[in-house]
């Protein structure tokens, strides 16, 4: 019976898939989170025009702000897991 695939399991292997899997987690997390938020803002937002359609342009600013402070969030858990990626 030979081991050799078993044997070349290395510690620094084994740390690097450690770590690119929690990349991986970690940006998805951050980006279902953004999804459901930007869903959220945007869902709102079809409900009030439909409720006041004289606010639209009022509602119009306030929606792009909130869907900027969304994705920029999830592309700070991008970048924080990234980080902790190459710095760990």
């Amino acid at each position: 019976m030979d081991l050799s695939p078993i044997a070349a399991v290395t510690d620094e292997g084994v740390k690097g898939a450690g770590k690119a899997i929690a990349l991986g987690v970690g940006a998805g997390l951050g980006s279902i989170g953004a999804g459901i938020g930007i869903g959220f803002i945007f869902g709102k937002e079809i409900e009030s025009v439909a409720r006041q359609p004289e606010m639209k342009s009022e509602l119009e600013s306030i929606r792009w702000l909130g869907f900027a402070l969304t994705e920029a969030v999830a592309f700070y858990t991008f970048i924080f897991g990234l980080i902790a990626f190459f710095l760990s």
